[in-house]
């Protein structure tokens, strides 16, 4: 055995104990994804490289912006005209302040306290809510270009955003992504999914992917037979696991083996 392979052994029986310890309730998750990591770097699959789409891929950089004194009906002209459901509000140094969606414009209307009969509502009162910074959330959920698109997908689930103002390392606005940017992914033929999960294999299992099947239909992954080597059986896996970050990837069943008969591989 080469330098290479050993180091690669060594790497390989890291990843197979912390997996084997987060099963048991020994390991953090992030144990198995550095792990998970040194093992893709090392070998040159996925992690930063082929085919794995970045925020950066999808977003749009020709953003619709407003300053923070941008009037109500401005903004509400500038939604309507670019068919668009929110806009990041800048600074004079395109810093994010925050972003004004159309629940914001609504919410405002909403709170609007009704003036009396007998009274002329204050200046304060007319214009209370007529300006970006007062109608913004702040503030702004935002996402970085290097992100994954997974990472961007659990920010706007867990926050309930339809969109994500793209930042760089400054805060200084690179684009905006939405929904629909992050969903394109997932239009990757399947032909292409199923010749970078079979590079995966390639690259992963010391015998090569022979014995193991690769198919995709409509974005599903499924991987059939079993790996040449029986020490292989313990990076079928690590497999799965990689093979959930390929892009365009909606489910991955593992039936590899007897015992993984049936079985569909998670997350």
């Amino acid at each position: 055995m080469n330098r290479k392979d050993a180091n690669l052994d060594a790497m390989l029986r890291y990843l197979g104990a912390a997996y084997y310890d987060s099963l048991q309730g020994k390991a953090a998750p992030a144990d198995v994804t550095r792990a998970l990591d040194s093992v893709a770097e090392y070998v040159g699959v996925n992690h930063h490289g082929l085919g794995h789409s970045r925020v950066r891929d999808v977003m749009t950089t020709s953003v619709v912006t407003v300053g923070r004194m941008a009037p109500y009906k401005e903004i509400v002209g500038l939604l309507a005209e670019h068919k668009i459901s929110g806009v990041p509000v800048l600074t004079m140094d395109r810093h994010v302040a925050g972003v004004v969606s159309e629940g914001d414009l609504l919410a405002a209307r909403g709170k609007r306290p009704p003036a009396r009969r007998w009274q002329l509502p204050s200046w304060r009162q007319r214009h209370r809510g007529n300006t970006a910074e007062e109608l913004m959330t702040s503030p702004a959920i935002t996402v970085q270009p290097d992100a994954t698109i997974a990472a961007a997908a659990r920010l706007m689930n867990a926050h309930r955003v339809r969109r994500l103002p793209v930042v760089d390392s400054g805060g200084v606005l690179a684009g905006i992504v939405s929904r629909r940017d992050l969903l394109s992914v997932f239009l990757r033929p399947d032909p292409q999914i199923a010749r970078q999960v079979g590079e995966i294999l390639t690259e992963l299992l010391p015998g090569g992917p022979t014995g193991i099947v690769v198919s995709v239909r409509n974005g599903v992954v499924a991987l059939t037979g079993g790996p040449e080597l029986a020490a292989e059986e313990d990076l079928i896996p690590v497999a799965v696991r990689l093979a959930w970050d390929v892009d365009g990837v909606v489910d991955v069943v593992d039936k590899t083996g007897p015992a993984a008969v049936g079985h569909t591989a998670g997350r």
